[in-house]
């Protein structure tokens, strides 16, 4: 029997979950952070806040002072790559055209697995000095170590379930003194955990200090989202820092579990001067082929590299058939790596919450 029912075919829905790059988006990458070697390296020079000697008599000529020498630490990007299969039919109106939409929307998939994976990097490096990536077995394939001071990641005396206002404050406080002792900054931003920011607000006496018809040690206002995944909650003043409050919920599938996970650990507070430097470093992914000569390319229209120094994003591309010709397959690469350039500059309670 045949159907006499005409349709007509609405445009595809593609459900998709944005990634929020706020811990990324702490780290810079001006155009000289994008390279070709395997490494990146960085000389860091620091200087204290030494005062000028008096000279008591003018014949005794100028104290001497030395130049403090600078300190090259060099680091090796991991590499994030992700190959897409994609069949190749045989016949297709607009054949060419359907191919490279279809790549790139594969691509835009696999760019957005990759920008989960720099704000995972981006929020280990700030909330630990650490890198560790794993695969979905648990197994770590990539590890960084960038040797922070220790009492820039303390934990809490006192647990903050249990933890006097006073106590809390005197906290958030040493932790923003050493910042200020060994960064030579102030801090002017906080960032704290679902569990943190719920437990502060309910502890006695908070509503009371931190409103600013009172001592304007702070106000505490509605949420207001940003545009990186985090919610601005107000400001707090603790001692000389005034600091703007932050809350972030941005969250990725852990690759062992499958349980949705939040980028920032819910019982901890990370501190930070957000003039500070924070470096995103991209290095390149060499193509074989293109090394031995073979320039051509069987889509020329798909860029062979992605980069943006604004977005902090720079990926490289790769397209190839399968040996019958049958198949086309599609791959991104790329090789980020967060350097805490000026790692002394913010901090990281554990509120054993």
């Amino acid at each position: 029997m045949s159907d006499l029912v005409t349709r007509t075919m609405m445009a595809a829905y593609f459900q998709e979950a944005a990634p929020t790059p706020y811990f990324a988006g702490m780290f810079k990458s001006p155009a000289s952070n994008f390279h070709s070697t395997e490494e990146v390296e960085v000389d860091i020079m620091r200087t204290g806040e030494d005062v000028a000697i008096v000279v008591t008599d003018l014949a005794t000529g100028y104290r001497m002072n030395s130049a403090d020498l600078f300190t090259n630490k060099s680091f090796k990007p991991p590499v994030l790559l992700k190959r897409m299969p994609d069949s190749n039919p045989f016949e297709d109106v607009g054949f060419r055209a359907a191919v490279i939409t279809r790549m790139m929307r594969g691509m835009r998939t696999v760019e957005n697995k990759v920008k989960r994976s720099m704000e995972l990097q981006a929020s280990q490096v700030m909330q630990t000095g650490v890198v560790t990536l794993a695969n979905d077995a648990g197994t770590t394939l990539y590890s960084l170590d960038y040797a922070p001071k220790a009492t820039h990641f303390p934990t809490a005396g006192t647990s903050w379930a249990s933890a006097t206002l006073a106590q809390k404050i005197a906290d958030l406080t040493s932790l923003a003194a050493v910042i200020r002792a060994d960064g030579l900054t102030d801090v002017d931003e906080i960032t704290m955990g679902s569990t943190v920011w719920e437990n502060l607000i309910q502890t006695t006496g908070f509503s009371t200090r931190f409103d600013m018809r009172n001592a304007n040690l702070g106000s505490i206002t509605s949420s207001e989202r940003r545009g990186k995944g985090e919610t601005y909650r107000g400001t707090i003043e603790l001692g000389s820092y005034k600091l703007d409050v932050f809350t972030y919920s941005g969250r990725y599938k852990h690759p062992q579990t499958g349980v949705s996970t939040e980028f920032m650990t819910p019982g901890k507070v990370l501190m930070r001067a957000s003039s500070a430097r924070l470096d995103a470093a991209f290095g390149a992914v060499p193509n074989i082929g293109q090394l031995l000569g073979a320039s051509s390319r069987i889509i020329p229209e798909m860029p062979s590299r992605m980069s943006s120094a604004s977005n902090g994003m720079d990926m490289f591309t790769n397209i190839w058939l399968s040996a019958d010709g049958e198949q086309l397959f599609g791959g991104i690469a790329a090789r980020p790596l967060m350097v805490p350039t000026a790692i002394d500059t913010y901090g990281c309670l554990t509120t054993q919450l």
